[in-house]
């Protein structure tokens, strides 16, 4: 039986940088703009939270019951190292999963805007199925796409939208940035897995990039973000630049994953990629706030 810290270890994974720093960025567009609102700041960031921690337990679920966890390196997965059973860490999910639900739900009633129903469906579906059901779009090599529209576009731009009603051009260049740099966060990911994936059939976009061409996506990622944290800026104040702290962070990163870092090597790469993703989106938010 899992303990209490087995089970914060399944769900804990570059958790808190992934939910609030879409959060962060959309509220501090909405700030910029006048339109920042608490409570539904707020509400977003259950939503987030509750939904990147139902896809980290579906995705121990999923790949456990896969077999797909024999050979990782790295955090603990309850179910591939018979920690926990496989239909409790199911129900873990699908209990986040309706807690994102009824916090989107919440949203939809105070804002009116019914069709943001048909977005977090999406979201959870997309959720699941990244290593659920019988064709998991993550075995087929397209976890990034749907990474970078469900926690980049959809979460910054939903974020800002709930609170401004509208989504001006600064909203999509911060959507942009933390996007990529959530997509960071995968692939790193993926390269500390690729052997073992390559063993267990799981065709992820970096056993079909290799390794060398994996390594150097990482930093086209991140020149990505870096482009676009000055498109924010250019678009409403210098200040925005403020986003730029993630290099401190992401930057040696880029040495290390270009270098030829590799397995555990790599975990402290994926610390370090989800603190400047946190970094880029708190530096958007005090600057913007500032301006």
């Amino acid at each position: 039986m899992a303990t209490a810290a087995e089970w914060l270890e399944g769900a804990r994974p570059r958790t808190l940088p992934a939910a609030v720093s879409p959060v962060l960025a959309g509220s501090g567009v909405a700030a910029f703009h006048d339109g920042f609102q608490w409570g539904l700041a707020l509400l977003a960031a259950v939503v987030a939270l509750a939904l990147q921690v139902g896809v980290n337990f579906a995705n121990d679920y999923s790949d456990g019951i896969r077999g797909t966890d024999a050979a990782r390196v790295g955090p603990l997965r309850l179910v591939g190292s018979g920690a926990a059973p496989a239909r409790t860490v199911r129900t873990a999910a699908f209990a986040s999963f309706a807690v994102a639900g009824l916090a989107g739900l919440a949203i939809v009633v105070i804002t009116a805007a019914w069709w943001l129903l048909a977005v977090g469906a999406a979201a959870i579906a997309a959720a699941w199925f990244y290593t659920g059901g019988p064709r998991p779009y993550g075995y087929a090599g397209l976890g990034e796409v749907f990474v970078f529209v469900f926690f980049g576009l959809v979460a910054v731009t939903g974020t800002v939208y709930i609170q401004l009603g509208e989504v001006p051009a600064a909203g999509w260049w911060a959507a942009i940035a933390i996007g990529a740099l959530a997509c960071v966060l995968l692939v790193a990911n993926n390269l500390r897995d690729l052997d073992g994936d390559l063993v267990a059939g799981k065709r992820t976009l970096a056993t079909r990039l290799g390794d060398r061409g994996t390594r150097w996506f990482f930093v086209l990622l991140v020149v990505i973000a870096t482009f676009a944290v000055f498109a924010v800026a250019a678009t409403t104040t210098w200040w925005a630049l403020l986003g730029l702290l993630m290099l401190m962070l992401v930057g040696p990163a880029c040495t290390r994953v270009v270098g030829g870092a590799s397995g555990r090597d790599l975990i402290g790469v994926l610390r370090d990629a989800g603190l400047a993703e946190l970094a880029c989106a708190a530096g958007l938010l005090i600057g913007l706030l500032i301006a």
